[in-house]
């Protein structure tokens, strides 16, 4: 076994959140730690998926003595309903932020608060979908995309647009299997309708729709999220930063950004950078002023600007609890309505800017395209203005950070990848060389490792675990949202010290590329990067995407959106491994369609496995992955 001292321990990051605690209990602050002893035990009706209440009849809960609802529904259809309601809402949620996205493009302008940072690769995508790029004004083209790309949420006809860039086979399964998912907002209505009281109940139509509606966000609303985020904020590359709760700094105003929306962040990274708010910050007595992220909001101002991440979902607290956080400003999703209450307990501002994310105790500055610049300013300010208000007593940084490298979306690695073997063919470059490095064997796969943080797990003792797990078995990780944090605090992204805990091949493929082992490839929203490396890796292979020695992984997930991702990887070729049960145990015949060999699998060559023992998750990962490698005879 390998001695892992170098790295940030879960022992050394929980003796960290203790001493926290400690000032929670001064200030009598409520804590998710409190809270969770509060709702223990859990409603196992609500765990098994039993529960019912889409009508007032009742609601009704499944038990021997009462195996059906009052409609008649039986388990199989009710834990089948919920399935796919809970689709529909990580659906709509990823979907919406892409919304977002196409307005803010479309407000985009020269000189103005959105600009187009990365042109060639609108004008690639505008080439994708048929669009005419000659002679066209760079605005005048992100205008109109932006309004093809709105259109793909409710035009009435045909599918989405993005499905093009799927290898064949995996088109073909879609089609046969009538998965092909049309336009996004009607994926999630066609969801909602179907589990209205006196409709479907067949577990197979409720799993082929949430498979469908999972589609429509991974390949549709995700995708243009993620693709568009680029085109106005930078394609991601590789850049240097810190990780873990020590990035705020005791002497520097302290602004933390929260949530998934890159467009507040990059507004407020701007101003803080601006010399003039520098300067008032010393005139106001702190030294400077310091940007730190928590959640998806903190992976895409980290893989563009190199900004701190103070911590994931269950971190968001702590930076409060530090007493020297000046402002926390969130936009959308995994936002705890807990920091309302907390932040009065302390000086910190809790700011909300979304007509999305309304919460109570908060200050509420609503951004807009128009007025992003005048608010992030203005924010700025007021947190520079509320460092006098600390109280110095309350104040406690733990001392604890690591080196970590981002930004490693599908360009990078291509590039990174394809500059070691010096073999670059075209623009966009081919996964050839990572290829190369598989099927000799001095890499045995690939993990795409997601998800949240959930309670019922040790906060990222699950993600750091089988990650550790899998560097050692010469298996590389590509990884995002919280998974991604975890990761970092933990040090497994430090591309000097990291790739010692390595097996021999992986190890040199690490060395020779300058990369650490762990990759980072963005929010939650960016998963959708992943669906189109793995679509690459098959086209460039010949391999479909359901053979290739990839699985994904979401050991802590814990949100709606959670299983909307979980949906469409499986529904794109890729077996996913959950360390949280999906709420559907109190069904077999939904657990065959998700987990057995003739379920889902029929359709799309790949299923879920659920194991909740850690330890025995990465052991069947590695199996699975070392199955397929047999299967290809590599």
């Amino acid at each position: 076994m390998k001695d892992w001292a170098f790295t940030t321990t879960i022992e050394e990051m929980e003796a960290a959140t203790n001493s926290l605690l400690e000032t929670a209990q001064k200030v009598g602050a409520d804590t998710w730690q409190q809270r969770v002893k509060n709702q223990t035990p859990h409603c196992g009706f609500g765990e098994s998926g039993t529960c019912c209440r889409i009508c007032s009849m009742g609601p009704c809960r499944i038990t021997k003595k009462a195996p059906r609802g009052i409609c008649g529904c039986d388990v199989h259809g009710i834990v089948g309903r919920n399935f796919l309601r809970f689709t529909a809402g990580g659906s709509a949620t990823h979907s919406d932020h892409g919304r977002e996205i196409m307005h803010t493009l479309h407000e985009a302008k020269e000189g103005g608060n959105y600009q187009v940072k990365d042109p060639e690769k609108l004008i690639r995508i505008a080439k994708e979908w048929g669009v005419e790029t000659e002679g066209k004004d760079i605005y005048d083209l992100a205008h109109e995309m932006s309004e093809i790309g709105l259109l793909e949420y409710g035009k009435p006809f045909g599918v989405q647009r993005f499905l093009d860039r799927a290898p064949a086979h995996t088109r073909e399964l879609w089609q046969k299997a009538g998965l092909e998912p049309r336009a996004i907002d009607r994926e999630v209505s066609t969801a909602m309708h179907m589990t209205h009281m006196g409709n479907s109940s067949l577990p197979e139509a409720l799993v082929r729709q949430a498979l469908r509606c999972g589609l429509s966000d991974g390949w549709g609303g995700s995708m243009m999220g993620t693709e568009f985020s680029d085109v106005m904020f930078g394609t991601p590359k590789p850049i240097d930063t810190e990780a873990n709760i020590g990035v705020m700094e005791k002497d520097n105003v302290n602004i933390v950004v929260h949530g998934h929306d890159p467009s507040l962040s990059e507004m407020i990274v701007y101003y803080a950078n601006d010399p003039e708010m520098i300067a008032y910050a010393k005139e106001m007595g702190a030294k400077g002023i310091t940007v730190s992220g928590v959640c998806c909001t903190s992976n895409e101002v980290a893989m563009r600007h190199g900004i701190p991440m103070a911590g994931n979902y269950l971190n968001q607290e702590n930076v409060v609890l530090t007493g020297a956080c000046e402002a926390i400003v969130v936009d959308v999703q995994c936002i705890f309505p807990a920091l309302g209450p907390l932040s009065k307990c302390f000086h910190t501002k809790f700011i909300t800017t979304s007509p999305i994310c309304r919460m109570p105790d908060s200050e509420f500055i609503q951004f807009s395209p128009a007025n992003a610049g005048d608010n992030a300013k203005a924010i700025v300010k007021m947190a520079i203005e509320n460092f006098k208000n600390r109280n110095p007593e309350l104040v406690h940084i733990p001392n604890m950070k690591q080196k970590a490298r981002v930004g490693y979306s599908v360009e990078a690695i291509v590039k990174v990848l394809d500059g070691v073997a010096n073999s670059q063919v075209d623009e966009f470059g081919t996964t050839k060389p990572l290829l190369e490095c598989v099927t000799s064997g001095v890499l045995r796969g690939a993990v795409a490792m997601v998800g949240c943080n959930n309670p019922k797990v040790r906060h990222d003792a699950a993600h750091i675990s089988l990650m550790k797990k899998m560097l050692e078995n010469d298996i590389i990780l590509i990884v995002s949202g919280c998974s991604a944090q975890a990761a970092a605090k933990a040090g497994l992204m430090d591309p000097v010290q990291a790739k010692e805990y390595c097996g021999a091949g992986l190890k040199r493929v690490c060395e020779l590329a300058g990369i650490p082992p762990v990759l980072h490839m963005g929010s939650c929203v960016d998963i959708s990067r992943m669906m189109i490396l793995a679509s690459e890796l098959s086209k460039d292979s010949g391999i479909p995407i359901s053979q290739l020695p990839v699985v994904g992984c979401a050991p802590e997930w814990m949100s709606e959106k959670a299983v909307s991702i979980g949906n469409y990887v499986v529904a794109t070729g890729i077996d996913t491994f959950l360390g949280i049960d999906p709420y559907v145990k109190g069904s077999s015949e939904m657990g065959e369609w998700l987990t057995g060999e003739h379920g889902v699998k029929d359709w799309v060559e790949a299923n879920y496995t659920v194991e909740t023992d850690i330890e025995k998750l990465g052991d069947l990962m590695i199996e699975r992955i070392e199955a397929k490698r047999a299967a290809l005879g590599i």
